[in-house]
């Protein structure tokens, strides 16, 4: 693979950072343009070993200043997690969707025709679902009243059925729930309109539910891998939501991380003016309830705690089938879910704004 300046967004953050190694460890040069937002670093992180742009991705001359001499673009900035409400909506546009369009004209102008961009699972709504009459079906939104009575799984919208979850692929239609989801979809079509426009090439990583080392701690904006790990930084018990068996595909950080690389060595054979989707996941399926459980006892913290309680907006079961990425780009996961998890119980975390 031709070595190649690559500019990360967000490359200071829990993500970025290890793209950023990643990419120099393969013989990249990696350039990092981040904001350092205090909602994200309330203290001035360790910032990776790469040229540094303190910038915002909404800065068209933070932006332009970075990709000078730049090959392709490894997009990880953004405002990520459920949010607290939809009071969040703006911040999460202005991040999100604002920042990407602002990045992508600064490509169009600087003429950097390689962009990959860090996606979300979140993007398909609810995972894939199989009724024993109907086959293959899409269940609404789940209903307040139902989860409010203890019932959380879905059911088929044609006779009520039970379903039985199963892996969702790229091809799967979009059916984005909550304001961050809606903003992930829209930096998707933003990178094929880009890409269309421009004669370049865009790759969009779904990533899965992401976790390892370097996580934020106690924030409503990280992943629920890092609420239980913070809870039990704290001594606390993690509070499992619902039942505890929704079920997802944990994927450890430096998986995402190679996955850019894989993506970034291929992309030269992809045809100019399009754009392709990826899963990024594990492929080991586990629920909610088995990581808590798992990761309180490998940090030798108090059991977890199923508390029924629920969040509008959560979707029940979304697990990956990452084959598209094994089979056209070499990517697989390599970190196991027994090694990962015992790892992420005894690394540090990142601070937080309310720990700052």
């Amino acid at each position: 693979m031709v070595n190649m300046r690559v500019l990360v967004t967000g490359g200071a953050g829990f993500i970025g950072s290890q793209v950023v190694a990643s990419l120099a460890a393969e013989g990249h040069t990696p350039v990092v343009l981040d904001a350092l937002l205090p909602a994200a670093h309330p203290r001035t992180p360790e910032l990776p070993e790469a040229e540094f742009v303190r910038g915002d991705v909404r800065d068209a001359h933070a932006v332009s200043r970075a990709l000078r001499g730049v090959d392709a673009v490894c997009h990880q900035a953004a405002m990520v997690g459920l949010g607290k409400d939809f009071a969040d909506a703006p911040e999460y546009v202005a991040c999100n969707d604002l920042g990407t369009a602002v990045l992508l004209a600064g490509m169009a102008e600087a003429q950097v025709r390689r962009f990959v961009q860090a996606g979300s699972m979140v993007v398909y709504g609810e995972g894939r679902y199989e009724c024993r009459e109907h086959g293959a079906v899409r269940p609404g939104p789940r209903a307040a009243v139902d989860l409010a009575a203890g019932s959380f799984e879905p059911r088929c919208p044609h006779c009520g059925a039970q379903l039985v979850p199963g892996l969702v692929n790229e091809d799967a239609p979009t059916d984005p729930r909550n304001v961050y989801a809606t903003t992930k979809l829209a930096q998707e079509h933003l990178a094929a309109a880009w890409a269309r426009s421009a004669g370049g090439t865009a790759v969009s990583l779904r990533y899965h539910n992401v976790y390892g080392p370097g996580m934020p701690r106690d924030t409503p904006y990280a992943g629920v891998a890092s609420f239980f790990r913070s809870a039990l930084a704290g001594g606390e018990a993690p509070r499992v939501f619902e039942d505890g068996a929704q079920r997802r595909d944990f994927v450890h950080v430096r998986d995402v991380a190679r996955a850019n690389v894989s993506v970034l060595a291929g992309i030269e054979d992809m045809p100019a003016g399009g754009h392709r989707a990826y899963n990024v996941g594990s492929g080991d399926p586990r629920t909610v309830g088995e990581m808590a459980a798992v990761l309180a006892a490998e940090h030798g913290g108090p059991a977890p705690v199923v508390t029924g309680e629920f969040r509008l907006g959560d979707v029940r079961h979304i697990t990956a089938d990452s084959s598209r990425l094994r089979r056209e780009l070499g990517w697989r996961a390599e970190v196991g879910f027994a090694e990962g998890v015992a790892e992420f119980a005894r690394a540090g975390l990142r601070a937080s704004a309310r720990v700052g």
